[in-house]
């Protein structure tokens, strides 16, 4: 059994700890120790976990220790990933049991959350850090890069390239052959079915830039 911390003590960090159950449900592999997080006092007990600190404090762990960074917040991600210089923290890829990952070229980065139902089907490159919540499914041929965050039921359709530090919103939709740029935001519900560029906030049916960041 591996030691695992989760860095986020809010919601999706609780959310977390459910994947660690079924997880070990299915085949015993963690021993969930706790979470780390700057918001919440020292000592907190969380779901039956403490709150065993800040996130700086992992640089002092001297052990192996596996670390879930459970925000969604793409920049905030980044900036937890790279506040860590301890050698002795690993990331790990997180899937829900329920996912279906197909063996057909699929390669995972590390630090990746991949949550309940979700669908990944074939020639698809995921590289590090990026959540998959509740059913989203990645259609072929598509590329997802660093620190992306997709919420419940998005749907990405085949030969799409995601780029880096991309939220999209709860059930959203992104049309097959497009490109989403590097930081841009796109809103619950939308529809992308144009390609958008970097650093924008993209809402509605079909996602329009109304904003850039």
């Amino acid at each position: 059994m591996k030691k695992i911390a989760i860095i986020g003590a809010g919601g999706f960090g609780r959310e977390v700890k459910l994947i660690i159950d079924a997880i070990n449900k299915e085949n015993p592999t963690y021993t969930l120790i706790g979470f780390y997080d700057d918001n919440v006092t020292k000592g907190t007990t969380i779901n039956g976990y403490p709150v065993l600190g800040r996130v700086e404090e992992l640089n002092n762990v001297s052990e192996t220790l596996a670390v879930v960074v459970a925000t969604g917040t793409p920049l905030i991600k980044k900036s937890i990933v790279r506040s860590i210089s301890n050698d002795s923290i690993i990331f790990p890829n997180i899937i829900h049991p329920t996912s279906i990952i197909s063996e057909d070229d699929v390669k995972l980065g590390y630090g990746n959350i991949i949550c309940a139902y979700c669908v990944i089907t074939c020639n698809i490159i995921i590289e590090d850090f990026v959540i998959l919540n509740l059913m989203c499914t990645v259609g072929h041929d598509t590329k997802i890069k660093n620190y992306c965050s997709f919420m419940p039921s998005v749907n990405i359709s085949g030969e799409v390239e995601i780029g880096e530090d991309v939220y999209v919103g709860t059930g959203a939709k992104i049309i097959n052959q497009l490109q989403v740029g590097n930081g841009t935001i796109v809103g619950a519900g939308a529809v992308v079915s144009r390609s958008l560029p970097d650093n924008c906030t993209a809402v509605g049916i079909p996602a329009k830039p109304i904003k850039f960041h």
